[in-house]
């Protein structure tokens, strides 16, 4: 239901407590008559100095989903953003596609999960295979994510995890170290570069990043946020963040 802010699109964005990149980078790539209505998922600041942590804390972030989609509900938002992508690629209970129909079910609204929006982001650039992953996590959740990806028919060319040692500490990976990062994963048989792990602020590295690979870079927000608008009829093209903004 549009409002006086956002008289063309109001969009739920739920994130973890600990993530303080989604919503800066969001508000960023928000155009004129959009509005962002954030949401945050309780969790602590739990360390991931090793396999189990890691495990734990996905748990934890499982258990306090639903009732943040509940609240954001509240102001009646056109689509919610589920700006998580572990717990989209995270493999357990239901899989990504039947985690978004459940979460639909229990919205009746449509919700926007990092792979699904990876994929059709990935989908524009046509004939995309050989892809090179970032991600902030442990090799557990690096195994997901690899999976999750040569499950959907890409080939993994690289990967590189960054380990970060807790939810918080991933958006304190300064720029240069993700610069350095998508060098580290790049060659010449490389079609796209993508991130995942919404807590590293990698939207305007990638950006800047295409101009100097000639190549395709792309952010999980960056992917969430342009299916949230694309799907609901908004075509705005925004600077800044690289060529799925600009050019699709």
């Amino acid at each position: 239901m549009p409002d006086s802010l956002g008289s063309r699109l109001k969009i739920g964005v739920i994130a973890p407590a600990t993530n303080t990149v989604v919503q800066p980078e969001c508000d960023s790539m928000r155009p004129r008559g959009v509005s962002n209505q954030m949401t945050r998922v309780l969790i602590p600041d739990t360390p991931v100095d090793s396999e189990a942590e890691f495990v734990n804390m996905m748990s934890a972030i499982r258990s306090s989903i639903e009732n943040a989609l509940d609240t954001v509900m509240a102001c009646s938002p056109a689509t919610v953003v589920m700006a998580m992508a572990a717990e989209t690629f995270w493999e357990g209970v239901l899989d990504a596609n039947a985690l978004q129909q459940h979460l639909e079910s229990r919205t009746h609204t449509r919700v926007i999960l990092g792979m699904q929006a990876c994929q059709a982001a990935i989908q524009r650039y046509g004939g995309v295979r050989r892809i090179s992953l970032i991600t902030p996590y442990m090799p557990s959740g690096d195994a997901q994510v690899r999976k999750q990806f040569a499950d959907s028919g890409f080939e993994v060319v690289n990967l590189l995890g960054l380990k970060c040692n807790s939810p918080l500490l991933m958006a304190h990976e300064l720029p240069d170290r993700l610069r350095r990062a998508v060098r580290e994963v790049d060659d010449p048989s490389v079609e796209l570069i993508l991130q995942v792990g919404t807590n590293l602020a990698f939207a305007s590295v990638a950006a800047e990043a295409e101009s100097w690979l000639g190549k395709p870079v792309l952010a999980v927000n960056t992917c969430a946020y342009w299916q949230a608008l694309r799907s609901n009829g908004i075509d705005d093209k925004i600077d800044g963040f690289g060529s799925l903004l600009l050019e699709h």
